[in-house]
């Protein structure tokens, strides 16, 4: 992850724990040897959110999350939340979205179905990444913090 995408990361992170300050926000979080972009938890829940920046295949993590959650790894929480956020890199010019983002968005509504007590919830994040060395983008830091505030009313 490049330092324009954690900064990203980590500034959902804490707008994600001003508007939901009863789950305990992290980064990083290891499921098994799968690190989770930004994870809050609280006794009865687990939110999981899965930044998909400029991935190959958007849709790995995720199923991975809900192969894990198939597996019985939290059942400790009453529900499990899964939420994927697309940057604009699977915009497509001429309108809709790539079938990157459409695979993984059928892939996460479908084993939300299958397995208990876990919701999917696919998302924009309103920002084209740059690419490497290229500029931040404007209102970017506006931009994540309505997603946060999205995130949070779902929850």
């Amino acid at each position: 992850m490049g330092k324009f995408a954690e900064a990203v990361r980590d500034r959902l992170r804490d707008a994600l724990g001003e508007r939901r300050p009863n789950l305990d926000w992290q980064t990083e979080y290891r499921v098994r040897r799968t690190p989770v972009d930004v994870v809050g938890t609280n006794d009865d829940r687990l939110v999981a959110v899965e930044l998909e920046w400029r991935r190959a295949d958007p849709a790995n993590n995720t199923a991975k999350l809900f192969y894990y959650a198939d597996e019985g790894d939290f059942s400790e929480y009453d529900e499990v939340v899964v939420c994927q956020l697309f940057t604009g890199y699977y915009d497509l010019a001429s309108g809709g979205v790539s079938s990157k983002r459409e695979v993984a968005e059928f892939v996460g509504e479908t084993a939300a179905e299958s397995v208990e007590r876990v919701v999917f919830h696919p998302l924009e994040l309103p920002i084209d990444p740059p690419k490497r060395g290229g500029e931040r983008p404007e209102g970017w830091r506006a931009r994540t913090d309505e997603t946060a505030t999205e995130i949070a009313s779902l929850l």
